[in-house]
């Protein structure tokens, strides 16, 4: 049991996120507010879970020598530096639709407490105060909802509001029109919306292109009858701006759940009665932290076991199509018997994909084969995360060749690339059947059909007779038993390729051995 991965959760997650991890991972706690704590918690784990407490830095990241994935439980990634991450090889997850239901909804609250000032009207209620001429709202129906940002959560809000009556248009310089059309939304440029709209809500990522990206110049561009609502990320609205606008009357109200600096306590946004505030609050429903608890769970579970993630946010590929699945670990292993083969890296690697899933998004193919070059060349640890920086920083080109064209086989995947003295070399690998088993069926020109193994060896000699027969002798003298044989030529008398699947690995000296009783061109091993 001491050999369990070790997770250590940081901050308080639902109870099904430990259920989602099961009994093979030993779980431990700690206060990820507390630095001090935290720093000394982080020395030997494996996996690190937090939610927007706990800060994640080059620091931890140094500190912890074995973390792996460093999991979200939410969406925003605001207190975790990806890119030391990254450097660090190590993974970076989050739950990024876990929350957004539950998003929209509190937007939505915010837009109606707002309009109909229920708020207000309650705490004055509750001062004995029956003053319903001074609570006055004003209706959605028929009215224009502008949405800054049409990601989930925006689409969510435009549906439910649709539902209202309400007109709906957006701001998305990412979004397609013909996208926004289907969904029954017009598309305008930022300006165009702040002064159409009789009701505002940001739904936006916090990057450098956004912060700050309404402030006092496009206020001063909306109705006086008008609200804001900002449930995404403080600091995409200027607060001081704000404030103004509404102690002004050039805006009606607005209802925030998200602050430039939190936690926040002390706003004079806070003394305005037009003004709805929440502690960002998002994401605060048993719903979203179970959903997020159990997604980052499953995505730890895949990282510690050496899989592709999803969800990981700095690694290439993106959500991986079904069809692609089965033939990530075969790239990875192709990778793996490419780099052994050649004995180096090579200058420049075309990964290959041919045939039906050439249509699909198959970058996660080339993320594997690279993974599968340098898992057994490099003292770090190579993980999907750093193998692109590893190919980087050793000069290796990498391209992907994609073609719907396989005359061969179903689907095809290649590795080609050219080594340090001009060679060539070339495997190739295929899924057959409906398990989808792997095959290796070309090494460098030469035809094989033989199943991965975790002991292979592969010689090259001129042919001629008795060489088969020398080669299972040696081997059958160490004692090393042979479980699958495939022998190609380029010709008659020409040279001749051995590939052999071996239940145990064979030793350097009988490798030599072998090679110099054949006078082989070529020995090698390969352990996947």
């Amino acid at each position: 049991m001491a050999d369990r991965p070790v997770v250590l959760i940081a901050e308080q997650l639902s109870p099904a996120t430990v259920e989602a991890l099961g009994p093979e991972f030993e779980v431990r706690h700690c206060d990820g507010a507390d630095r001090a704590d935290l720093l000394q918690a982080v020395v030997d784990v494996d996996a690190l879970l937090v939610r927007s407490a706990t800060r994640v830095d080059a620091e931890v990241l140094a500190t912890a020598k074995r973390l792996r994935v460093v999991a979200r439980a939410g969406v925003g990634l605001d207190n975790v530096d990806v890119e030391a991450a990254t450097q660090a090889g190590v993974m970076v997850v989050n739950a990024p639709t876990s929350n957004i239901v539950s998003a929209a909804e509190l937007a939505i609250g915010l837009i109606l407490d707002t309009a109909r000032r229920i708020s207000v009207a309650n705490a004055s209620l509750r001062h004995h105060e029956w003053k319903r001429s001074r609570f006055s709202g004003v209706e959605l129906f028929e009215k224009t909802l502008g949405i800054v940002g049409l990601g989930r959560i925006g689409v969510l809000v435009a549906q439910r509001m649709s539902a209202f009556g309400m007109t709906v248009i957006a701001y998305d310089p990412y979004i397609q029109a013909g996208r926004a059309a289907q969904l029954g939304i017009r598309l305008v440029t930022l300006e165009e919306l702040l002064a159409q709209s009789d009701v505002v809500t940001v739904h936006l990522p916090k990057t450098p292109e956004t912060v700050g990206l309404i402030g006092a110049e496009q206020l001063r561009l909306c109705k006086p009858t008008a609200i804001l609502v900002n449930a995404a990320r403080g600091g995409l609205v200027d607060e001081q701006a704000l404030f103004e606008a509404l102690a002004e009357g050039r805006l009606a109200g607005a209802g925030l759940d998200v602050y430039e600096h939190e936690p926040c306590t002390d706003s004079p946004l806070f003394d305005l009665d037009n003004v709805v505030a929440t502690p960002h609050l998002g994401a605060s429903t048993e719903e979203a932290q179970e959903k997020a608890g159990v997604a980052v769970a499953g995505s730890v579970r895949l990282a510690l076991g050496g899989e592709l993630v999803p969800d990981a946010v700095n690694v290439e590929g993106g959500v991986i199509a079904e069809e692609v699945r089965p033939g990530i670990p075969l790239a990875e292993k192709l990778g793996r018997i490419f780099t052994g083969l050649a004995g180096e890296i090579p200058q420049s690697l075309d990964v290959e994909v041919r045939g039906e899933i050439a249509e699909l998004d198959v970058h996660v193919l080339q993320l594997a084969a690279l993974k599968g070059a340098f898992v057994d060349v490099v003292e770090e640890a190579v993980t999907y995360v750093n193998a692109p920086l590893l190919a980087a920083e050793r000069g290796l080109a990498v391209r992907l060749v994609t073609d719907r064209e396989s005359p061969d086989y179903r689907n095809l995947v290649t590795l080609r690339g050219t080594l340090v003295d001009g060679g060539q070399l070339s495997v190739s690998g295929t899924l057959v059947g409906i398990k989808q088993r792997e095959r290796l069926v070309e090494i460098n020109g030469y035809e094989v059909d033989l199943e991965p193994a975790a002991h292979l060896a592969f010689l090259s000699y001129e042919d001629r007779p008795g060489m088969v027969g020398k080669v299972g002798q040696l081997l059958g003298e160490a004692a090393v038993n042979i479980a699958g044989m495939q022998v190609a030529r380029d010709r008659r008398g020409g040279l001749a390729l051995v590939a052999l699947t071996l239940d145990t690995a064979p030793s350097a000296e009988l490798l030599d051995r072998i090679g110099t009783e054949i006078d082989a061109t070529l020995v090698r091993s390969v352990e996947l």
